[in-house]
């Protein structure tokens, strides 16, 4: 509640800073933020629901859509869910090409982040430069699915399409120009006296905060804390190619940039040691999954952002009877109740936008339950109705 001394500044749920639909009320005292509120469920669009009336094939063409930044990482993470499910390996060369892709994608999507905070700073050039040098990843894409983005290379048993070994040579004179193009970037970007100044010490996450709010991803990392899917639970090639974890120690929003930054040579990385193996590893690139038995399956992926968590239950059929997802802005989002306060209202936007967050991953439906009694008061099919109802009535006030 605002007092006599304290004031509500909104952000959102539309703003010029927020990409997408999401409430903070910022509770502020002069130029002062002395507590934040987070509101979501302003774009939920059933996906898991949706899943459970399709065949596994096709719920990987629906993960994917659920981002268009990160849309390679819901595919990998429900394919190693319905993999985990059926008990299959997937063949050697396409766990070189799926770590391909999905580093890819860090590099477009860290690329992205970095253009839009120089953009949220006022950093103008910086946003041009990263966007241009994040060109040649797309192309890339294109190059290797047809697509510059929703790359509908992923299947349970492996991937769609092959790499051509005659295509490695070209691949790599992109890679080896974009390289040299992000080191530029990330010099300037980094040496910059101005946007050292804009973001050290602003929004920091202590360590012990990101362990207690169970951060992941750069937001983690660049608070000190060494977690990431790739070398903790390895899946894909990540345990097949040589590959450090950055993290940072300052835990503000510089030392989130920082991360990213350098984690975009590790990806360069990976990228080179997996078109290199390609060149030695032949043979099959998905195996066939005849049916889904009875059970449960759960899979995840080191996504941009984060661990993006997937689970499935089977009851022997053609469809998945639960379909689960966790992105990793829905635990990185919490966060922000311990690096916005005390801080001014000219650095909120730029904390909220340091996690690098995805609402439309982080959306799912929610239940009005009485605590006491436990009794389901409001479910799914009660709120479209609500809503359905209210529709009609605003038609009839308007005459319609």
């Amino acid at each position: 509640m605002a007092s006599d001394k304290r004031t509500i500044i909104p952000i959102g749920p539309f703003h010029p800073l927020q990409e997408e639909p999401e409430f903070f009320e910022l509770y502020v005292e002069g130029e002062k933020v002395v507590d934040i509120d987070v509101h979501i469920g302003y774009n939920h669009r059933a996906i898991e629901q949706i899943g459970q009336r399709m065949n596994w094939d096709q719920v990987i063409f629906l993960v994917e859509r659920i981002c268009g930044i990160c849309s390679t990482s819901h595919p990998i993470a429900n394919c190693n869910a319905q993999e985990d499910l059926a008990g299959v390996e997937i063949p050697e060369r396409a766990k070189y090409i799926r770590s391909i892709v999905g580093e890819l994608e860090r590099l477009h999507s860290h690329l992205l982040w970095v253009g839009l905070a120089g953009h949220f700073l006022g950093y103008n050039t910086l946003w041009m430069w990263a966007w241009k040098y994040r060109e040649p990843i797309l192309e890339i894409f294109e190059h290797v699915t047809g697509n510059r983005n929703h790359y509908a290379m992923m299947r349970p048993g492996g991937v769609k399409r092959d790499i051509k070994e005659e295509d490695i040579p070209h691949l790599t004179k992109v890679l080896d120009e974009a390289e040299r193009k992000i080191a530029m970037v990330t010099k300037a970007a980094l040496d910059d006296p101005v946007l050292a100044a804009r973001l050290k010490g602003v929004g920091i996450l202590t360590q012990e905060d990101a362990i207690k709010y169970c951060a992941v991803g750069p937001t983690a990392r660049a608070s000190g804390v060494a977690i990431d899917v790739r070398k903790d639970d390895p899946y894909a090639a990540y345990d097949l190619v040589e590959w450090n974890i950055i993290t940072q120690e300052a835990g503000d929003v510089f030392a989130k940039a920082v991360v990213r930054l350098l984690e975009c040579f590790e990806s360069v990385k990976i990228i080179r040691q997996c078109l290199d193996k390609l060149k030695k590893v032949k043979g099959d690139i998905a195996v066939k999954i005849k049916k889904m038995p009875h059970g449960e399956g759960k899979g995840h992926h080191e996504a941009p952002r984060g661990e993006t968590f997937h689970y499935v239950r089977s009851d022997g059929s053609n469809n998945p009877v639960r379909v689960k997802v966790r992105a990793p802005t829905y635990v990185n989002l919490p966060t922000c109740k311990a690096t916005v306060p005390g801080e001014s209202v000219a650095d909120a936007a730029i904390i909220l936008a340091a996690i690098d967050p995805c609402y439309c991953c982080t959306e799912r439906m929610m239940r009005v339950m009485d605590k006491r009694g436990g009794k389901v008061e409001l479910d799914g099919n009660e709120l479209v109705r609500l809503s359905q109802e209210k529709t009609r009535g605003l038609r009839k006030q308007l005459g319609l």
